[in-house]
């Protein structure tokens, strides 16, 4: 771009490539967590949202959050292992909200630490069940009726490409899964408009880390994140609303690291 081409780029023009005017977003695990916070920024930018998750008081309050900020939410129970479960929230945001846009398959679970001679063969098969293919089953009821323009983004984790030095082998395993197929739909999808990319989140204050103590909080920090500090939700969330708005419109197909630079060390 020249300088005689950058004239012709009002402010508003830079302004409305980070709105989500006239979209509808639609989030999983939107019930607690990293979740809420994606919930709020897509309304905050203009978004319509219809969210989901297995707990559906916890989901009301997201909506009402939503709602406060003047956008329309719709709130669907849903286990994103089950595919009827998946083609039903995506059909019902269409019939209530008039589309899929965005969709943000952030559901996840951490499981448990368990060595891999130990592992129990369901407790892998679970974490592998909600993480990757829940992913997919939201992502193929998505693609089924999303148009050009439309983006997804989908949540992996830094452990796709690290260790955390404990056992972790089925989230590892399936976060990577969610960068291979992250890639694959991008590849499949973008002849017909539609984005794909991932975000690979470090360490964030979130329900799943409540527990930790602040003297455990300081020894993961010292030893693996250069900011100095965990995420905050927040700056997922504005991630995930950058990669669904048109500000990332030559973006398509990459994993993105939202850590305060683990994975520089």
């Amino acid at each position: 771009m020249t300088n005689a081409d950058a004239d012709l780029y009002d402010e508003t023009v830079w302004r409305d490539r980070f709105r989500l005017d006239g979209k509808v977003a639609v989030i999983t695990g939107a019930s607690s967590g990293l979740g809420v916070a994606i919930a709020q920024g897509m309304a905050a930018a203009g978004a319509d949202v219809a969210i989901g998750a297995r707990r559906l008081d916890m989901l009301k309050e997201t909506k009402g959050l939503v709602e406060a900020l003047g956008r329309r939410c719709v709130a669907v129970e849903t286990d994103v292992t089950k595919v009827e479960d998946c083609d039903r929230f995506v059909a019902t945001a269409v019939a209530e909200l008039g589309g899929c846009d965005i969709l943000v398959n952030n559901a996840g679970i951490g499981g448990d630490y368990n060595p891999a001679t130990e592992d129990p063969p369901e407790h892998f098969r679970q974490v592998v069940d909600v993480n990757l293919f829940g992913s997919y089953w939201m992502a193929q009821a998505a693609g089924r009726v999303m148009p050009p323009g439309s983006a997804v983004v989908n949540l992996s984790s830094v452990m796709a490409v690290t260790t955390a030095k404990m056992p972790a082998a089925g989230y590892s395993s399936a976060k990577a899964g969610v960068l291979g197929m992250t890639r694959d739909l991008a590849a499949q999808w973008g002849a017909r408009g539609i984005r794909v990319n991932a975000i690979m989140p470090g360490i964030f204050l979130t329900e799943a880390t409540a527990n930790y103590s602040p003297n455990y909080q300081r020894k993961i920090i010292d030893a693996r994140i250069p900011s100095g500090r965990l995420g905050d939700p927040v700056e997922i969330a504005s991630t995930a609303v950058f990669l669904a708005s048109d500000a990332s419109a030559y973006i398509t197909g990459v994993g993105l690291p939202v850590d305060g630079g683990t994975l520089l060390l």
